[in-house]
């Protein structure tokens, strides 16, 4: 049975209209008999230290309450504020950014938010204190808006904060703001009303001056908790005071749910009753919906739906006023206190289950009549009209797919029984698609092999299968197979399907780059190009694949700026992330090479996550390497080697044995840097995982371009072995990457030329191969590059530079000069960096390289070759006595702290091999 047509034609963006969006930026009103929190609300205005102000606590507890006094101080006190209330549906990050930049648009330079990180930017530049109320917290858990939320935070400028309402313990970095003394946290033990606050309350809820012992004992039994003593304001409004009910009543939830059912729900006139259980099913309340909802037996009128909110909203029922934006067409708005709707949605499906379907069906309908799919498939489900869900999503899900709205498809899809989904092969193919974007591959081909879609006649529904089978292949690291099957899919188009088209040819590409034919690859990202299409989520990651090329060709400018477009970076207006993982992990490789790390640490913050578990293996190893790295850079061993043995779990959890053994590989880079050769060796000797290196193809995977174990041999001889035999070894890889046309393993490889060249003595051909390498470098900006391999790398750019002043101030080019001072000190301020001179400037009298005696150099090398003090003493025929002063001497004459530096400093000045 094929599933209704769903049309290929792009149009506009789904997105949360005016109501929607001013319901969500707006904080609610204050209300004159809510008690003022004046206690807390000092505290957290003194907070100013704090980024963020965390009020944590079960429902009912007076958070939004709590938050909403804070913010009116703030603005008495001039501060700028912005408020935003999430929900379930702002786990979709575009959607997200979308409602934040409505709610900071106030804050931000030109009154305009710009693109994913660009809104980041654009608050910390905001030279004016502010702060930002996040409500609702507890309906997130995507990944990427919990790292967006986290960069936030992390970025804030001097005197801004962000306020957080919670139900939950949200995943925003709490140990670390909290061990840095930057975290307020607020929880129920502080929302919970005292004695005199409890006095307060009943005073203004207009119950009078209460007795000492009957106020005492109602706040002993609700230990300070709001929503109850709310419900005991209720009923003394009802019944009076008397000991019956002081006795009786009881702060626990099951009785609070038992004084709504008893003092608030039943007491209510009928109509009043009847309209509070149909319209819990809503999350939003808004007249003309609510009158959706009525019965027609009743004839109730869009006016009495609109009376009976305001009369509600007057008798204080639970629920809360939500005004629009001023100078918007929106209308007033309302919402049920989450205590109080969580009740009624009970209540209802107790009291009339039969209900509870046609609400939420006409609930669907409303929504669908007004343009706005995505309430309208959420009411569908939850009112299990799986049916009707399928209509809508066999209308839309085509929509969403092309804009990348993958969680969200998934969220869906997860809900309905495939049994249900299989009258709908085009919906089948759809879901598997978006399994592959959320939760990766190998969950995607255990789906895709049970849909009954691959036996569909469906053309459509072929097409999109022969654009998913080489994605798949290919993030499995099948790369042969992918281009064989993806042969097969191209002889067909075009299809008319621009999604599937283009997809199609962006993966090609990358499998073209692969299998070593660039020139076919970017054809086919020529050819996407090209394709007629306002689809933007494909046309990102064309971008995503061309940049990915142009960083192993070396055209890193090129690269940032493709990447930069992709991910909606470019600071244009309207721009977005179209949740391009992928994109984000590679400009984050692309601000690392210029060494901007704080910048490409924001972005693995967002992006990395989701790449772990969604994206192509080499965006999970490169993150995660590049995180090591950074970390390494700002001299954090314990947590790079924390982000390699995170990577390490995630290889063998996904079973890609490529990734165990990059983990391997990276932590032997970091021993070798730290002059650690057996561990370095060790290191190495694990990443020799049985298959993995036996593939050619593997050394042109991106993420093992500069990285492969037999450049991480090379370096470890370079460092602890012969130079002499690593050379050759180093030359003839060099040439097969100039082959090869990747450029920038070139670069990587001149460097340890240069090297391998300088531990030979051979000084004017190392200076020369560096000084090859650095101009390369210096003409597209590569830092990390060089820095990469460490203080070893110094006195080769010295080198060059003291070259330059040879030349003379005429002859200097002034971006090549700066270049060289750049790279110059970022090296010295490695640890263990040794330039040229600096051992000799270090101590007086007799000190540098050219005062190393021929039994010190005898003794250096003994010391590369792993010998004790011991037998030192037995291969020089010396005592251990005179050892130990030929020790004291060489450490004096190099600068060096112990052995393994002393080696490492000979190696540099080339006093030995």
């Amino acid at each position: 049975m094929s599933s209704p047509a769903s049309s290929t034609v792009l149009q506009p963006p789904v997105s949360p209209g005016a109501a929607v969006i001013a319901a969500k930026t707006s904080p609610p009103a204050a209300r004159a008999n809510h008690v003022h929190r004046m206690a807390i609300v000092e505290r957290a205005d003194g907070g100013a230290h704090a980024r963020l102000v965390l009020v944590r606590a079960p429902a009912g507890f007076g958070k939004t309450t709590t938050m909403a006094q804070l913010r009116e101080r703030l603005e008495a006190a001039g501060v700028k504020t912005a408020w935003l209330t999430v929900d379930r549906a702002d786990n979709d990050l575009p959607r997200f950014l979308q409602c934040l930049a409505a709610a900071v648009t106030h804050l931000v330079e030109g009154g305009r938010a710009r693109g994913l990180l660009g809104l980041v930017d654009q608050l910390s530049a905001c030279e004016q204190p502010f702060v930002l109320f996040l409500d609702d917290v507890e309906c997130i858990h995507e990944p990427s808006v919990l790292g967006m939320m986290r960069e936030l935070i992390e970025h804030l400028p001097h005197g801004a904060q962000v306020v957080v309402g919670s139900r939950n313990v949200p995943e925003l970095g709490l140990g670390r703001l909290r061990a840095h003394g930057q975290l307020l946290e607020v929880d129920a033990e502080d929302l919970r009303f005292s004695v005199e606050e409890t006095s307060r309350f009943f005073e203004l809820r207009g119950n009078g001056h209460l007795p000492a012992e009957a106020l005492r004992q109602l706040h002993s039994k609700t230990e300070g908790w709001i929503a109850p003593l709310w419900l005991a304001s209720v009923a003394l409004d009802k019944r009076g005071l008397d000991n019956d009910f002081i006795a009786q009543f009881s702060g626990s939830n099951v009785a609070v749910a038992q004084y709504l059912a008893d003092a608030v729900l039943a007491r209510q006139p009928r109509d009043v009753r009847q309209f509070l259980l149909r319209t819990s099913v809503l999350h939003q309340l808004d007249a003309s919906l609510c009158h959706a909802l009525a019965p027609r037996a009743e004839g109730q009128t869009l006016a009495d739906c609109e009376r009976m909110l305001q009369d509600m909203e007057a008798a204080d029922l639970f629920i809360r006023p939500v005004q629009p934006v001023p100078g918007s067409s929106a209308q007033q708005g309302w919402r049920y206190h989450s205590l109080f709707a969580d009740f009624l949605r009970g209540h209802l499906a107790r009291e009339q289950p039969h209900e509870f379907a046609r609400l939420h069906l006409a609930a669907s309908s409303w929504y669908e009549a007004h343009g706005r799919p995505v309430p309208a498939i959420d009411h569908a489900i939850e009112g299990g009209d799986i049916p009707h869900a399928l209509v809508l999503l066999a209308q839309h899900a085509q929509r969403f797919l092309e804009q990348g709205r993958m969680r969200l498809l998934h969220r869906w899809f997860g809900l309905i029984p495939s049994a249900a989904l299989a009258g709908y092969p085009r919906l089948e193919v759809i879901a598997v698609w978006a399994t592959c974007f959320v939760l990766g591959p190998s969950q995607a081909c255990v789906q895709l092999q049970a849909a009954p879609c691959n036996a569909s006649n469906d053309a459509e529904v072929q097409v999109k299968l022969r654009a998913l089978r080489p994605l798949l292949l290919a993030m499995t690291d099948q790369y042969t197979e992918a281009m064989d099957a993806g042969r097969k899919a191209l002889a067909q188009m075009p299809t008319g399907c621009s999604f599937s088209d283009i997809g199609l040819m962006n993966i090609l590409a990358h499998v073209a780059w692969v299998l070593g034919d660039p020139s076919t690859s970017h054809q086919l990202l020529d050819r996407a190009r090209r394709t007629p299409s306002s689809n933007a989520f494909t046309h990102s990651y064309t971008e995503s694949v061309e940049g990915m090329l142009d960083l192993h060709e070396a055209r890193l400018h090129q690269a940032m700026a493709r990447l930069r477009m992709a991910l909606g970076d470019s600071g244009m207006p309207g721009h977005s992330s179209h949740g391009n993982t992928w994109g984000g992990v590679l400009y984050a490789s692309a601000l690392y090479e210029v060494n901007r790390l704080d910048d490409a640490q924001r972005r693995l913050n967002v992006y990395l996550q989701q790449a772990s578990a969604g994206g192509l293996p080499d965006h999970m190893i490169m993150g995660h390497a590049i995180r090591a790295r950074i970390a390494l850079a700002r001299g954090d061993v314990a947590l790079a080697l924390e982000a390699l043995a995170d990577l390490q779990y995630l290889g063998h959890q996904r079973r890609l044995p490529r990734a165990v053994a990059a983990a391997a590989l990276e932590r032997a880079r970091i021993h070798v840097l730290q002059g650690q050769s057996r561990v370095a060796r060790d290191a190495l000797a694990s990443a020799e995982v049985a298959g993995v290196w036996d593939d050619p193809l593997i050394q042109r995977l991106p993420s093992h371009d500069l990285e492969y174990l037999a450049l991480g041999r090379l370096r470890w001889e370079l460092a602890f072995g012969d130079a002499r035999a690593a050379k050759p070894l180093v030359e003839a890889e060099l040439a097969a990457a100039e082959a090869g046309g990747r450029h920038r393993r070139a670069m990587k490889l001149r460097l340890l030329l240069a090297l391998a060249q300088h531990r030979c003595a051979d000084i004017a051909a190392s200076a020369a191969t560096m000084e090859l390498a650095l101009r390369q470098a210096c003409q597209e900006g590569f830092m990390r590059l060089i820095l990469d391999e460490g203080g070893a790398m110094l006195a080769l750019v010295q080198r060059v530079q003291a070259r330059q002043e040879d030349l003379g101030a005429q002859q200097a080019d002034p971006v090549w000069v700066e270049y060289l001072q750049n790279l110059a000190a970022a090296l010295e301020a490695l640890p263990g960096a040794v330039g040229l001179g600096q051992a000799e400037a270090s101590t007086p009298g007799s000190t540098g390289a050219s005062a190393i005696t021929p039994q010190e150099v005898r003794i250096l090398q003994l010391l590369a070759e792993g010998h004790s003090n011991g037998a030192l003493a037995v291969r020089l025929n010396v005592s251990d006595s005179t050892v130990r002063t030929h020790l004291r001497n060489i450490n004096a004459k190099l600068n060096a702290h112990n052995r393994m530096q002393a080696v490492a400093m000979a190696r540099r000045l080339a006093v030995i091999p």
